[in-house]
C-alpha cells in the first residue's frame, strides 16, 4: 500500500456493522476539532445534528442545502457539483483507482470484503479491472 498524507480513522458501517476505515487530511482534523469545541460535543454526539431532533444527525436533504449554499456562496454553477453523499464517498477511491490501478487498494479503503463489490462500486468494467488488478505487484 502507498502513504496517504491524510490519517486513518477507524469507525463501524451504519449499513454493514463492519469495520472501516476513512481519511482526513490535518486541516480537515483542526477544522473538525475547532467544532466539536465550540458546538460543545461529547463522543456519543453527532458532529452535525439535526435541527429537528438534536439527538439525530442531519437529514441528506439538509446536508444537500448545506452543500448547495456553500457551492453558491463561491460563485460555482451548482448542477456541476453532485450533492448527494453516495456520490462525495465515491469521488476520491475512483480518482485513486485511476491514478494507481490499484483495485485492491481501493477495495481495502472502502472496506470491501469482495473485489467484485469494488469493482461494482465503481462503475467499471470487470474483466478490465482483474486484468489490471493482477498486473500489479502487492
Amino acid at each position: 500500500m502507498r502513504e496517504f498524507s491524510a490519517e486513518a480513522y477507524p469507525c463501524c458501517s451504519a449499513k454493514t456493522g463492519s469495520p472501516v476505515q476513512f481519511e482526513i487530511t490535518p486541516k480537515t482534523g483542526e477544522s473538525i476539532l475547532a467544532w466539536v469545541k465550540k458546538a460543545v460535543l461529547k463522543a456519543s454526539d453527532c458532529l452535525f445534528k439535526s435541527r429537528i431532533n438534536k439527538v439525530e444527525h442531519i437529514s441528506t436533504r439538509q446536508y444537500n442545502r448545506i452543500f448547495r449554499g456553500w457551492i453558491e456562496k463561491l460563485g460555482l454553477d451548482a448542477s456541476l457539483y453532485s450533492t448527494y453523499s453516495f456520490s462525495l464517498r465515491k469521488n476520491k477511491p475512483y480518482f485513486i483507482y485511476k491514478k494507481t490501478e490499484n483495485l485492491r487498494e481501493v477495495q481495502f479503503l472502502l472496506g470491501h470484503k469482495k473485489l467484485e463489490s469494488t469493482v461494482r462500486y465503481l462503475g467499471i468494467e470487470v474483466d478490465d479491472a482483474l486484468e489490471i488488478s493482477e498486473s500489479i505487484k502487492t
